[in-house]
């Protein structure tokens, strides 16, 4: 899901005052882990650890995200999800919010950028009745159907194998929330409220059609709710009781709920696999402070909020449900990342990672079952906001590398100047991260720092040879980079 906030999902919040029957039952039925994160927090550069385990900051993408008329980010030959499933007989899909970039056909040869950078094109150069290229399709993908960015970012068009479905010949803009929209071109079927159940609709094709063959699948279904602009068709308006926001969340559930039924319809629950998650915490534009008002918190007990250091930023929701393998009501309390996916699905298939791939994945079979959990290998996670700032986790700490949370303008930290300029705490005993601990243990620190370090220095954070990063940013222009900076200025 998108934006969608810890404490806005049932089985993870007691307090919720969002009704998610659906994710209840997936929970009761699965796999709950109470310590999940994304590798950002915010969502291209999460959806880009998702496909190709690895974290956001090693390509070129620093900060922030892409836009819907962005380039591609992940290049051809980096192996993706769906390559190592694909290449394992698996039928592979795509269906939903992509972000990740693909290159738009452009009227006018001219208009062509260096192909070391990452540019966003001008919508009047886009030729929509042409191809796209460096697609889904490229990248493991046998069959992709979406939309390019964030359902607030134009061009509103829906892409199926590299061509789009509709005429583009208008301009449309996103619906208005809090006086904020985006115009851009708009393909006559590109209809805002229709968009998610849409996607759920041609998931659940997907699912039917590739049930007939006799081989595995893989769905990928990146879905844009409940993020900006908040749309719940006209059914769902008001049944929260709370705002439009919760009323798309509940929206979201049901269509959950339905895509669950499919597959037990199809008789292939046993051995399927449903993964649920999100991809950063819960965005402001949900209107944080009626919701609280309400006894809502969107991201639980944790501080913050999406593109935060924060736990809000980047502790989501995760569900595994596979009868075959997990068995009913479990929960896992260890720390993963949304990265663990890539190596999760090569053990699964039992494919033998290069040292090129990968680099920042672990897989999580081993949780699934409480006999072999202590085969998880993840040591320490790398959080990283917004704004490109980090922080490093290993045990019950976190140290971040920064004074304030790295996100929106810092909602939660109003004197910056004054505060030290980083920041330590005990997520055992201080969740909320309310107590900052930054010079009370400098030998953990030091180790912290250098471990850190390591991660960085060595390109991966597994076991295998030295990789590289990308040392600057391409996205627009060329900016250098180098995060361990914050320790030694002069380096």
């Amino acid at each position: 899901m998108d934006d969608l906030g810890y404490g806005d999902v049932q089985p993870f919040n007691s307090e919720s005052k969002i009704k998610t029957p659906h994710l209840s039952q997936l929970a009761q039925d699965g796999m709950i882990f109470t310590d999940a994160h994304t590798s950002s927090s915010v969502c291209t550069p999460t959806r880009y650890g998702i496909m190709t385990g690895r974290y956001n900051w090693r390509s070129g993408l620093k900060s922030w995200v892409l836009g819907g008329s962005s380039q591609a980010l992940i290049p051809k030959e980096r192996s993706t999800v769906a390559n190592v499933l694909k290449n394992n007989n698996y039928t592979t899909g795509f269906i939903g919010k992509w972000h990740l970039g693909w290159n738009w056909s452009t009227k006018d040869t001219a208009y062509r950028t260096d192909d070391s950078l990452i540019k966003r094109i001008d919508y009047d150069h886009i030729d929509f009745t042409k191809k796209i290229s460096h697609s889904p399709n490229d990248l493991g993908f046998d069959y992709a159907f979406g939309h390019s960015g964030s359902l607030d970012m134009p061009p509103y068009v829906y892409v199926e194998n590299e061509i789009t479905t509709d005429k583009v010949d208008s301009i449309g803009s996103s619906p208005s929330i809090n006086n904020w929209n985006r115009d851009g071109p708009i393909a006559d079927n590109f209809i805002f409220d229709e968009v998610t159940p849409h996607f759920f609709e041609k998931a659940a094709d997907f699912i039917s059609e590739s049930s007939k063959k006799n081989k595995p699948f893989f769905l990928y279904l990146p879905i844009p709710a409940p993020h900006a602009p908040i749309v719940p068709t006209s059914e769902w308006v008001g049944k929260s009781g709370l705002n439009l926001y919760a009323d798309f969340v509940m929206q979201m559930d049901h269509h959950v709920g339905e895509l669950v039924s499919k597959i037990d319809e199809l008789g292939i629950t046993e051995n399927t696999m449903i993964v649920f998650t999100s991809d950063n915490g819960c965005w402001w534009i949900a209107d944080f402070d009626f919701l609280e008002s309400k006894g809502h918190s969107p991201s639980g007990i944790f501080r913050g909020e999406k593109a935060d250091i924060f736990e809000g930023g980047h502790r989501v929701p995760f569900i595994v449900k596979w009868p075959k393998k997990i068995k009913k009501g479990s929960v896992s309390d260890e720390t993963i990342c949304t990265t663990d996916f890539y190596a999760t699905c090569a053990d699964i298939v039992a494919m033998k990672m290069q040292d090129n791939e990968g680099e920042d994945s672990f897989s999580m079979v081993p949780l699934f079952d409480q006999s072999t959990a202590q085969n998880f290998k993840r040591e320490n996670t790398i959080h990283h906001s917004g704004q490109g700032y980090f922080s490093i986790r290993k045990d019950n700490y976190k140290f971040i590398f920064f004074k304030g949370g790295g996100g929106y303008g810092n909602r939660e930290v109003k004197n910056l100047d004054e505060l030290p300029k980083f920041q330590l705490y005990d997520l055992e005993k201080d969740p909320a991260e309310t107590n900052n601990l930054y010079g009370q243990y400098p030998d953990l620190e030091k180790e912290l720092i250098a471990t850190f370090k390591n991660v960085v220095s060595n390109g991966r954070s597994t076991v295998g040879k030295v990789q590289k990063n990308m040392t600057t940013s391409t996205i627009g222009s060329k900016r250098s980079w180098n995060p361990l900076a914050v320790f030694d200025p002069e380096r």
